[in-house]
């Protein structure tokens, strides 16, 4: 794994201020403009574990397009997911998924994202089962998710499109294999299952640590950590995720992706906007940690 460019004066200004940001963050508040708001609409574990599986991986683009489409696909599961998904075949799926698309994805590629949580229930009882299994088997994170998404997609592809129609968007859905992205919408649904309890993440897999989760880097969380001296790195890769997840890993080698959802939505709020504003840098309470910021005030804005 890279080792993060970051000396200890630097780690004994970073800490305190992220420790205070996440403490402080208005959680509630923005988890209405998260995707993990859907699964906390549910109590039993494994109706947590699938829905949000689904809604981590048709959690791409903007919030307010992506979401609609996900709530009624879950409106549609019924009072227990888990329990629809475990009685569903081809026929039934075609039905759930019916005239749902969202930009890469048609209905059959949502179809075969069900069947497969569906035939992952039955067989192993959890998705946790499939990823701990890989994990233990492999102690590598990319393997085991690749492990992962191979066993979601093990479904008859041919079947599910004479009923659903054709899956255009499968490798955007669930990829496999895995390949050199930063796998964030995985990495994402890791951190949602693994954490916690705290008012974001679930905490009910017990089998995985979260001292070996990922941050799921997007465009925001890399704008971040690049201000903050995390990686000077410009892709959205694998080996840029590994180098963040490195940095703040030595903030906190057992948790280190509890300072992401914070972070994350600092970004999405537009209080870290994407072109440097001395007025957003005066407003932010890391701006003393903050490479960029504290350069544009030096300079007078």
């Amino acid at each position: 794994m890279p080792v993060p460019r970051l000396d200890s004066r630097r780690l004994s200004v970073l800490k305190p201020q992220l420790d205070a940001l996440v403490a402080g963050f208005p959680h509630a508040q923005r988890l209405l403009r998260d995707p993990v708001e859907v699964p906390h609409r549910f109590h039993r574990p494994r109706d947590i574990e699938v829905v949000a599986l689904l809604s981590a991986c048709i959690a791409y683009g903007r919030v307010d397009l992506f979401k609609p489409r996900l709530e009624e696909l879950v409106r549609r599961l019924g009072s227990s997911p888990a329990r629809t998904l475990a009685g569903l075949d081809a026929r039934g799926a075609a039905r759930v998924v019916e005239g749902i698309n969202y930009r890469f994805n048609l209905p059959g590629d949502f179809a075969v994202l069900l069947l497969g949580m569906g035939r992952v229930l039955n067989e192993q009882g959890s998705i946790e089962a499939v990823f701990a299994d890989a994990l233990e088997q492999t102690g590598e994170l990319h393997s085991a998710l690749g492990t992962l998404t191979s066993r979601l997609r093990s479904v008859e592809v041919a079947e599910v499109e004479k009923h659903a129609g054709p899956t255009r968007g499968l490798a955007h859905l669930l990829p496999s294999p895995l390949g050199a992205g930063a796998a964030k919408r995985l990495n994402l649904y890791l951190r949602w299952m693994v954490r916690g309890p705290d008012p974001v993440d679930f905490g009910i897999w017990k089998r995985v640590p979260a001292s070996v989760l990922m941050v799921p880097l997007d465009t925001h969380l890399h704008r971040l950590a690049t201000h903050l001296g995390f990686t000077r790195r410009t892709d959205l890769s694998w080996r840029t995720a590994e180098e963040v997840t490195a940095g703040l890993r030595r903030l906190d080698p057992a948790d280190p992706v509890k300072y992401d959802f914070a972070l994350c939505h600092l970004g999405m709020s537009g209080a870290c906007p994407q072109k440097v504003q001395a007025k957003s840098c005066l407003a932010c309470s890391l701006r003393s940690a903050c490479r960029t910021g504290s350069r544009l005030l030096k300079r007078g804005g």
